[in-house]
């Protein structure tokens, strides 16, 4: 399933690329000790290529920063995702166990530094497009016990119904995935400065991890 991106975002940054990936048949569980496993590999390749003291330097991270203030969100408040997660390794914080699929790709998106979005492909109603939001909008994301009033800046992707995320950093709960997901959407989040060939690898880095823990096959 393709974005659509809105000519007025095209025109303000034109090199945002946002690349995607469809799988379907996967089996999603709570836990898997093989994925567990895994964590421990993960975390120690990113406690040798990065150092917490310089991480917000990074050029990826820096690249998303960047995008953050271009559309007016804090990022020493809300930090992009990947950078969030690696901080966390770096502090020997944990980092909360969802499920085996957005475990699967959150380990992904901490190894390329690429912020990943997933939605329940079920619940998607027509095709994805990105746009600004409307001012008064209401978003609901994950986690959140109340939707938030959007003012009209912030960049959205949104189906033909409902807002399914705020880009590129917080995913609407109507959507998310969960044990119940047999057929899932991944957002490879891009921003002006990171490359596409960055993002392809991203992706298929995510796509492989998905595939190895979750099963299922891509498809258009």
């Amino acid at each position: 399933m393709k974005l659509i991106i809105d000519e007025k975002i095209r025109s303000d940054h034109p090199e945002l690329t946002v690349l995607s990936s469809s799988i379907s048949g996967v089996t999603v569980k709570g836990v898997d000790e093989s994925l567990e496993s895994f964590k421990s590999e993960v975390f120690k390749r990113i406690r040798i290529r990065y150092d917490l003291n310089s991480l917000k330097d990074e050029p990826i991270f820096r690249a998303y920063r960047d995008f953050f203030w271009r559309i007016g969100v804090d990022p020493t408040k809300v930090r992009p995702a990947a950078e969030a997660l690696v901080r966390r390794v770096l502090q020997g914080k944990p980092i909360p166990t969802i499920n085996t699929l957005v475990d699967s790709y959150n380990f992904a998106s901490m190894e390329t530094g690429i912020a990943l979005a997933a939605f329940d492909r079920d619940k998607i109603s027509g095709g994805l497009f990105m746009r600004y939001a409307r001012p008064g909008e209401l978003f609901k994301g994950i986690g959140m016990l109340n939707p938030i009033l959007l003012r009209g800046v912030e960049v959205v992707v949104s189906d033909g119904e409902k807002l399914v995320a705020v880009y590129p950093y917080r995913d609407a709960d109507s959507s998310k995935i969960t044990e119940s997901t047999r057929n899932v959407i991944i957002l490879v989040c891009g921003v002006p400065g990171i490359d596409e060939a960055t993002l392809l690898e991203a992706r298929d880095i995510a796509t492989s991890y998905v595939k190895r823990f979750c099963g299922g096959e891509e498809f258009p």
